[in-house]
């Protein structure tokens, strides 16, 4: 083996240890935080919709890192429901102090959003990328297919 492809297995392998790091600090911590979030709930006696939107926010971060994990393919619309669930929070709990002008613009980014999951669903079944991957994903290089070429009935330089 050539001493370039060493150092490009080396630097895949260790992308892949930092990707896998990274997933775990974001799953333990979303985990902490969502459990800090029941505890606030307990302590304050009652639930209110806003405490329910971020534990959904929570549990689609969870399953983001799910899925990445089990697949290795980040997929496109989790981000853009998370960022719908969290406009929608955010107008329902500061819709008191908002003026107007700001309440229509939040209204148009969750607006915008579900258009973007829309176009990308549109994409996706009109150009769809082929039997063996999903259409609803990012390809992601698993650790141990790292540098190996493609996996058989696969197409290389495809996502």
């Amino acid at each position: 083996m050539e001493p370039m492809q060493i150092v490009q297995r080396a630097g895949r392998r260790a992308i892949s240890v930092v990707e896998l790091v990274g997933l775990f600090v974001i799953a333990i911590a979303t985990v902490i935080a969502a459990a800090q979030e029941v505890g606030l709930m307990l302590d304050a006696g009652k639930v209110r919709l806003g405490d329910l939107l971020l534990l959904f926010i929570y549990l689609e971060v969870v399953a983001m890192v799910g899925l990445y994990l089990a697949s290795g393919r980040l997929p496109v619309r989790h981000p853009l429901y998370i960022g719908m669930v969290a406009l929608a929070r955010y107008l329902i709990l500061d819709m008191k102090g908002m003026d107007e002008l700001r309440m229509l613009a939040v209204a148009g980014s969750v607006l915008l959003l579900a258009l973007a999951v829309l176009v990308v669903r549109f994409g996706h079944v009109r150009f769809p990328y082929g039997p063996e991957s999903d259409a609803d994903a990012v390809p992601h290089v698993p650790p141990a297919r790292a540098g190996a070429g493609p996996a058989p009935g696969e197409q290389s330089g495809r996502f």
